[in-house]
């Protein structure tokens, strides 16, 4: 289980760099180039679906009770202290965010894309420490 969280981590820093490259671009242009939407939409949605699994499987690995929903996954991470509370408490919304995009339950802001290219990447990569921390108290 260890090793499938590793993999998801690497695989999420691969994500990352894509939305990084994506953050160049303008709202303008997003929101014209359809090419381009598409992208960070399905880019932004495998990042926070990666961040879930690596929820699922810390959850199960500590033998923790299982979330009723993706938003409760982040916020039992931080009950646990597996992520700091009050940053779980800060990407809890982002559960809600991959729902739009996974099902899109009304059509895709622009806007709210946007927003969260520009501003949820900084906070995938705090997820990546707080996690690598974890594994790493786990070591020891």
């Amino acid at each position: 289980m260890r090793q499938e969280v590793i993999d998801k981590l690497e695989l999420l820093e691969g994500y990352i760099d894509v939305l990084k490259d994506l953050q160049q671009y303008r709202f303008e242009e997003i929101e014209k180039n359809y090419v381009l939407r598409g992208a960070v939409e399905r880019y932004l949605q495998i990042s926070l679906e990666c961040m879930l699994d690596i929820g699922e499987i810390i959850i199960s690995m500590e033998k923790i009770k299982r979330p009723q929903s993706y938003k409760e996954i982040f916020r039992t991470l931080g009950e646990n202290g597996i992520l700091p509370e009050a940053f779980a408490r800060k990407i809890e919304p982002a559960a809600g965010f991959r729902n739009v995009l996974v099902h899109m339950y009304a059509k895709v802001e622009v806007d709210k894309l946007y927003e969260n290219l520009q501003n949820g990447v900084e906070d995938m990569e705090l997820f990546i420490e707080y996690i690598a921390r974890f594994l790493a108290e786990r070591e020891d």
